[in-house]
């Protein structure tokens, strides 16, 4: 008798979790560089062999968080209500994330929040994975925008934008500052942003 296709997804869902929640309390605990991906395997109890099934590159591991969040850009342009220009929706996006804090928004101050950028910006091969996925959502943004270099250069300008948001929201946070007491100053900047790319 086989299992529903929607309790195998699940069951492979809660695998991969696993596994992902394993590799990053190893590497916020001992970092990156010093966890080695038979400590992950051992610590999740599964083999090597499974683990690349779920995972590509080690890298994977931390920043499948962020690819969870790749295309959602692309997402907010094609839903978005009609009247409303792509910039104006992808505003209201990210100023929903900031009111959330929301921890792609940079703006959260959960002490493991923190530690997780903190890895992710301070890892060059963590940093280097990430760019890629920019790259892959700028395009997957462009084709939503429309055709041509055009889109292009405004699918790069706005996720630039909410890149240097992010940052700048999390450095604030990292320096010891609450996310109550920045979220003011994080509405402000993203209003001012976005307005500049209007």
């Amino acid at each position: 008798m086989s299992e529903p296709t929607g309790l195998r997804a699940r069951k492979k869902e809660r695998t991969r979790d696993a596994i992902g929640d394993a590799a990053v309390s190893l590497f916020l605990e001992r970092g990156f560089d010093r966890v080695s991906v038979n400590d992950i395997a051992a610590a999740a109890e599964i083999s090597k062999p499974t683990l690349f099934r779920y995972f590509p590159t080690k890298e994977d591991l931390v920043l499948h968080r962020f690819a969870d969040h790749l295309g959602e850009a692309a997402r907010v342009v094609r839903d978005r209500r009609s009247g409303v220009k792509p910039v104006t929706a992808l505003h209201r996006h990210f100023r929903a994330g900031l009111d959330r804090y929301d921890p792609v928004t940079g703006l959260n101050d959960h002490p493991e929040v923190v530690a997780f950028h903190r890895l992710v910006f301070t890892t060059p091969s963590l940093a280097a994975r990430l760019t890629q996925y920019q790259l892959e959502d700028e395009e997957a943004l462009a084709d939503a925008l429309g055709e041509g270099i055009q889109a292009r250069l405004r699918a790069a300008q706005v996720l630039a934008v909410q890149r240097v948001l992010a940052r700048t929201n999390w450095q604030k946070i990292a320096d010891g500052r609450t996310a109550h007491d920045v979220h003011p100053e994080a509405v402000a900047d993203a209003d001012q942003a976005f307005s500049q790319l209007r």
